[in-house]
């Protein structure tokens, strides 16, 4: 297929709207042809870096040779792959293993699709489990937990929330601010649940300190209220460690992956509770049916493809790479917003985890122009970004991806598999570009949009 026709397919069939924003960053012009390891190649040969990993689906890389292996060896002796009426070796091991994982009392294993799918069990084993007495969920400002229709209601967005009809058991509160959720749980007898990422990706790369996680896991355990942490992107040993959770040595009492579980190859999520949250929700004949695994929940060669994937995680020590190289990736930055002061705001996260935040459009200018164009400082956002994004890719070969909430920021999600000299390529083509001041980027990217 020409790039052409899988455009007009594109856009005829799957999103015009999306196309729109594509063809703004340049990313219509790219048709990718093969992947292996921290590569993308696409029509013309050309390799590019993959600093995006499909926002945290890739901590494998692209098509590693033992997942490969794998699911060949699964489809050559023709294994089972929906087992509905009876039970599934395959999605009791990959179970098994994960339960193993899982610090403190998390070993009740809910297999499913996606991190939204994974989301929605979660929820409703804590909401089964508070109670109907206790129906009420908290959840933080700026929080992504999926789109579909019941995480939707705790997804802090206008834009995905849309005109949806949501639920009303929700309680707001700010990200990481343990007084606020003091207050809520002290005020409303109500609250039985209390959900949040524990690195916040869609809000732009943002972590609470360990010593709120530490609070409140005591606050939660003292109010009875089930915390629900969502893993789905900063899990699977993207922070340097395999729950990012465990950095501040709790547990919670439900928590999500999805994203890398399926080890780059297929779609792949679970769910685990506690097994006390478990068998309160549905640990009897009568309510085991209430949220079963779904048809395609731990499908055959699916789970083996996990299963191989924890096995090269530790393996290939994939955890200690991202926390290694992942400080190196934060230092490397940091020496850029040293030099870059008026350019770059701030650099955080963890692992391979990391936003990069750009000033508003008006700080970046001299002094003399910032008053009047700070004024259009809200309408601009991201606009930086994104002509960073597009000329990375377009002149050197670099993949880079984007928040949905804070829009100055760059999202750095590499695959685990990333080395010191994969970073050093990435570094080296921020440096240029930032390198070239303010208006030759804005000049280029404008240039760029008057050429097919």
């Amino acid at each position: 297929m020409s790039l052409g026709e899988m455009t007009e397919l594109f856009k005829d069939h799957i999103n015009p709207g999306q196309l729109h924003f594509m063809k703004l960053l340049g990313f219509h012009k790219v048709k990718i042809e093969t992947a292996s390891g921290m590569y993308y190649t696409d029509q013309n040969g050309r390799k590019i870096l993959d600093f995006f990993g499909g926002f945290g689906s890739l901590a494998l890389g692209h098509n590693h040779p033992r997942i490969i292996k794998a699911r060949k060896d699964f489809q050559d002796e023709d294994r089972h792959e929906i087992a509905i009426a009876f039970m599934s070796q395959y999605a009791s091991a990959l179970a098994k293993n994960l339960a193993a994982i899982a610090p403190g009392d998390l070993d009740m294993v809910f297999l499913g699709s996606s991190g939204s799918e994974a989301m929605e069990a979660a929820i409703k084993v804590a909401e089964r489990a508070a109670g109907p007495k206790r129906p009420k969920i908290v959840y933080a400002a700026n929080s992504f937990h999926g789109k579909t229709k019941g995480v939707l209601s705790l997804t802090d967005s206008e834009l995905y929330r849309g005109e949806f009809q949501l639920t009303g058991n929700t309680v707001k509160v700010p990200f990481g601010d343990i007084d606020a959720i003091r207050a809520a749980f002290e005020t409303d007898p109500e609250i039985g649940v209390i959900v949040l990422e524990t690195i916040q990706g869609g809000g732009g790369i943002v972590e609470a300190p360990v010593e709120f996680w530490q609070q409140l896991r005591a606050l939660c355990d003292k109010h009875g209220v089930l915390w629900i942490a969502d893993e789905v992107q900063c899990g699977m040993g993207r922070s340097g460690h395999f729950f990012a959770f465990e950095k501040a040595g709790v547990v919670p009492d439900v928590t999500a992956l999805a994203k890398s579980l399926g080890a780059g190859k297929c779609a792949m999520a679970a769910m685990i509770a506690s097994r006390k949250v478990y068998m309160k929700a549905y640990g009897t004949p009568k309510t085991a049916m209430i949220h079963a695994q779904a048809t395609f929940g731990g499908i055959g060669e699916a789970c083996v493809t996990a299963i191989e994937g924890l096995n090269v995680m530790y393996d290939e020590d994939l955890i200690g790479n991202a926390a290694q190289v992942g400080s190196y990736l934060i230092n490397r930055l940091n020496e850029l917003k040293a030099k870059y002061p008026q350019i770059i705001k701030d650099v955080r996260g963890s692992g391979f985890m990391v936003g990069l935040e750009f000033q508003d459009f008006s700080q970046t200018l001299p002094a003399l122009l910032r008053p009047m164009v700070a004024l259009l400082d809200d309408k601009l956002k991201g606009s930086l970004s994104g002509f960073v994004g597009a000329e990375l890719l377009r002149d050197h070969d670099v993949l880079v991806a984007f928040t949905e909430y804070n829009r100055n920021v760059i999202r750095l999600e590499p695959p685990l598999i990333c080395g010191p000299e994969h970073v050093d390529q990435f570094i080296e083509a921020l440096d240029t570009v930032l390198g070239r001041g303010i208006v030759r980027i804005v000049r280029d990217f404008i240039g760029s949009q008057t050429k097919k």
